[in-house]
């Protein structure tokens, strides 16, 4: 008799790639649905149903039936096999567990589930805030109005109205002990807190004056090679950052004293731009965008490999040291003598601080040595890096999984390098045994996938467990009007639809991944998108993820979409709450960009309001 069970065996048999693959995997497998003529890519939900079926026939060893017609070429080759009497060989299930967790229907449209704990006063609180947030004109001048309102009522009249209405309703406090209790009414509901210091730094415009004698003394003055411009930092901006570190210390610390367990630690948020300067930032991605563009020279045919005959020709093409430095160059980009060189290995070894000795000696003055920083530049950096490992470092000890902020465009080079250099110290496989850095992937952006894959690929090469944070993003409206300064094309995707497909394509990658390769892989989905969760939600059943296994974290701002959180926390999920905090000035140009930058949020809260409404008749109703 000729059963599923025996076609998988055959194909695992006759396909290396296939022999270490789970059940799960094999169905999904491209080979697999070819055979049954599936086609993942036009029709996903037909080739899950499917999968689905073909499941439950492998492992109750059904025979072969005309729903699911065979190619005649893979029929003949399973006849012949049965014939020849190869079919003793371990059962495809051997080590796999079929039993399924029973799925979890969750109901996200109960407002009791939504808004069941907030008092009268929080109810009409809320209600007030999302009718502001439908306020076309109030929204995208956010910033506008409350300036005008404290020239007119004064500051600190203005920030007790602000403080009262949209910074109660958004942010879990203004410090430590007032957000202490934000984090236990949280915690009463089964849900955990990402603690986030939520001041945020703008980019600080290149200042090429010379500055008065009065104000030497308070800046520093750079001068970088290749006669860039002199650039300028002022030393008060950096006292600033180092007084940001022990905030975040202290951040890292509330979180790991209210966390629900000593074994499982709680999250805070890191933005990087609150430890180094933006400007500073944006020139190290510059620098480490130009060395990525180097590669690209290098390699000739665009097959994403340089071979050593391709290193050779470019380097002297472009540099006029080769006779010296050739060799040595090739065995630290290639040791093992394998003839391939990849962008992880090149970009382990041209970082912003190597380009001042590598330019050196360019035959000509081009885009990577316009990018060279200064000596000044990179014992900035090096002074950045020390502040950012000192709060990773707290993190470690403390056992508190960090979420790096993604931000800008013109920033995240920077970001994504230095948050490599965190994850291969502190998720290191030898000295933890789940992941403290998470990183952040912004699927507004079309290159996320080629990122993931490339950063999924370095946590294996450096044995180090993997974790990302996935959002939609954050700064749409920001990074479209920069690309249209600059006349370049938008790194944002056209339309809404495929930034969508980006974040769940992305989010089955990393959860399917895990499973695959038995990594302590770990993803958070940020999302206020129900549809989304609701996918996850599914996949976890069939990949048998329990809900409160650490794999799959989700989270939501505070103060919005209480019906997923709160649902998603009350069926057993890990459902987190993102609770920004700090001064009413320091919080609220947070929330004013949450507000202009993310319409899915606050431009169109009219569900929330319907949750809103529902919860305060029903109260009103019993108590009359």
């Amino acid at each position: 008799m000729i059963t599923y069970k025996r076609i998988a065996i055959l194909m695992k048999r006759s396909c290396t790639q296939m022999q270490h693959m789970s059940v799960w995997d094999l169905v999904y497998h491209k080979q697999w649905c070819n055979m049954f003529h599936l086609d993942r890519n036009d029709n996903a939900q037909e080739t899950n149903k499917n999968a689905k079926l073909i499941w439950a026939n492998i492992s109750n060893e059904r025979p072969l039936q005309n729903n699911f017609p065979i190619q005649a070429n893979v029929l003949s080759k399973i006849q012949d096999t049965e014939k020849r009497n190869l079919h003793l060989i371990l059962p495809l299930t051997q080590g796999v567990e079929l039993k399924r967790n029973k799925k979890i229907s969750a109901n996200f449209d109960d407002h009791k589930y939504a808004h069941g704990s907030k008092s009268i006063l929080e109810l009409i609180r809320a209600i007030f805030v999302f009718h502001i947030c439908q306020i076309k004109i109030f929204v995208n001048n956010a910033d506008t109005f409350a300036n005008l309102s404290s020239n007119i009522m004064g500051p600190k009249l203005t920030n007790t109205l602000m403080k009262q209405t949209f910074f109660q309703h958004f942010c879990g406090g203004e410090d430590e002990e007032s957000v202490r209790s934000t984090i236990h009414a949280l915690n009463k509901k089964g849900i955990r807190s990402i603690l986030d210091y939520a001041a945020e730094n703008e980019l600080i415009t290149m200042d090429t004056r010379i500055p008065s004698p009065s104000k030497k003394d308070n800046v520093l003055i750079t001068r970088p090679p290749f006669h860039q411009p002199e650039r300028i930092y002022d030393f008060k901006s950096e006292n600033h950052y180092d007084s940001h570190v022990d905030i975040f210390l202290s951040c890292i610390r509330t979180a790991r004293n209210v966390s629900i367990s000593d074994s499982d630690g709680g999250f805070a948020a890191l933005k990087i731009t609150a430890l180094g300067n933006p400007l500073l930032l944006e020139r190290m991605s510059v620098a480490i965008t130009e060395a990525k563009l180097l590669f690209a020279k290098f390699d000739h045919n665009k097959d994403g490999i340089v071979t050593r005959n391709e290193f050779k020709q470019a380097y002297q093409l472009f540099f006029k040291d080769s006779d010296e430095t050739l060799s040595s160059l090739l065995e630290k980009l290639d040791p093992d003598e394998s003839n391939i060189i990849d962008y992880i290995t090149w970009s382990q070894q041209l970082q912003p601080a190597d380009l001042l000795r590598i330019t050196s000696s360019c035959r000509a003055i081009g885009p990577l040595a316009l990018a060279t920083p200064s000596m000044q530049e990179v014992d900035l950096m090096e002074t950045m890096r020390e502040r950012v490992q000192k709060v990773a470092n707290e993190a470690f000890v403390n056992k508190i999984r960090l979420l790096v902020d993604a931000e800008q465009t013109r920033f995240q080079p920077a970001i994504d390098s230095l948050v490599f250099e965190l994850q291969k110290e502190y998720n290191c496989s030898a000295k933890t045994d789940f992941p403290i850095i998470f990183n952040t992937y912004q699927c507004y952006l079309k290159d996320v996938h080629e990122r993931l894959a490339a950063d999924v690929e370095r946590s294996r090469r450096f044995s180090y467990h993997f974790a990302a944070k996935l959002v939609r993003g954050a700064y749409m409206v920001s990074e479209r009007k920069r690309s249209e300064e600059l006349g370049i094309s938008s790194p944002i995707h056209d339309t809404i639809d495929d930034t969508h497909a980006c974040f769940n394509n992305a989010l089955e990658f990393l959860i399917q991944y895990k499973v695959k390769s038995n990594t302590k892989l770990e993803v958070m989905c940020a999302t206020h998108n129900q549809y989304s969760i609701e996918r996850t939600i599914d996949l976890m059943h069939e990949l048998n993820i329990h809900p409160s296994d650490s794999t799959v974290n989700f989270a939501q701002l505070y103060g919005m979409k209480d019906n997923l959180t709160n649902t998603l926390g009350s069926h057993g999920f890990r459902a987190h709450k993102y609770v920004p905090y700090g001064t009413v000035g320091e919080v609220m140009p947070y929330l004013i960009r949450r507000a202009q930058e993310n319409s899915d949020m606050l431009g169109n809260p009219s569900s929330e309001l319907s949750f809103l409404y529902n919860e305060l008749k029903q109260r009103l109703v019993i108590s009359s």
